[in-house]
């Protein structure tokens, strides 16, 4: 992907552009207006001002596109058969307590498939894109997710279950199993990052449940363009609106999935 596509320079142009107010406003963030929306689930002036950024820029480039986004909901569009699938700020919590950990992320589905997928943190500008087919980058590096086969040296990301949020009994037992057999298990509070970080080789796997389209669309083809696997933690079904992500490479994919699951857990050798 030395050469970006016209999709990919429309994403990247809006996305940049969102990031210059969101990273002022991340500045000032004891300054900021903050709103609750649900129990524990935050809704910023931050958040609202760059959904509508990043609305109107990809908008004004590909004008018959809907939308899917997490504040303003679905926006029908001419074209029904590619949509925009947007979260402003993933990782709002992180963003107004002043952690410098959370993500633009904007993906395109086309005829029911996800073809075009990025995901920006403006603190560290790393920008994280994939195309179907054309492979993902970060920062215009060529991304692989880890080449790790065995699940005692692997460090996995998940989302741990808040007040208000989950199963939490359900989530304790996928955490023992996890700790028992794994060299750690990271909490960062980004979905979106935390399947960019997969793709990139920095985590090995990661599991949660209970997230959205907008939370994991540009992920899960991040994580596909660099050559993981991603699915429900049963290892079956479509990830983007089933309810529960599991994301790897290709050799700890069933373990884990065995490991979560409860299921007996195979010791995984190279072959």
């Amino acid at each position: 992907m030395a050469v970006r596509s016209p999709i990919l320079n429309v994403m990247v142009g809006a996305a940049e552009k969102a990031s210059r107010t969101l990273k002022r406003d991340f500045g000032e963030v004891e300054n900021l207006q903050v709103s609750r929306k649900g129990t524990n689930d935050f809704v910023t002036a931050a958040d609202t001002r760059t959904e509508k950024t990043l609305q109107y820029e990809l908008a004004k480039a590909r004008p018959a596109f809907g939308f899917i986004m997490e504040e303003s909901g679905v926006v029908e569009g001419e074209d029904k058969n590619r949509t925009w699938i947007i979260d402003p700020i993933d990782g709002t919590t992180n963003f107004i307590h002043g952690i410098p950990h959370f993500a633009i992320s904007i993906a395109l589905m086309e005829y029911g498939e996800l073809v075009a997928g990025l995901v920006y943190n403006p603190v560290f500008d790393e920008m994280f894109l994939a195309e179907k087919g054309q492979g993902a980058t970060c920062n215009n590096r060529r991304l692989r997710v880890s080449s790790r086969i065995e699940l005692s040296e692997s460090v996995l990301a998940t989302g741990i279950p808040h007040y208000g949020r989950g199963d939490h009994p359900s989530f304790l037992t996928q955490l023992t199993a996890a700790m028992s057999q794994t060299a750690g298990v990271r909490r960062f509070g980004s979905a979106a990052l935390d399947l960019a970080y997969v793709a990139a080789g920095r985590f090995d796997g990661f599991w949660e449940t209970g997230l959205k389209s907008w939370d994991i669309a540009a992920g899960i083809l991040l994580v596909k363009e660099a050559g993981g696997f991603i699915t429900e933690i049963d290892g079956k079904g479509d990830c983007l609106n089933g309810g529960s992500v599991l994301a790897s490479n290709p050799r700890l994919h069933k373990p884990l999935s065995n490991l979560l699951t409860g299921k007996k857990t195979e010791r995984l050798r190279a072959r």
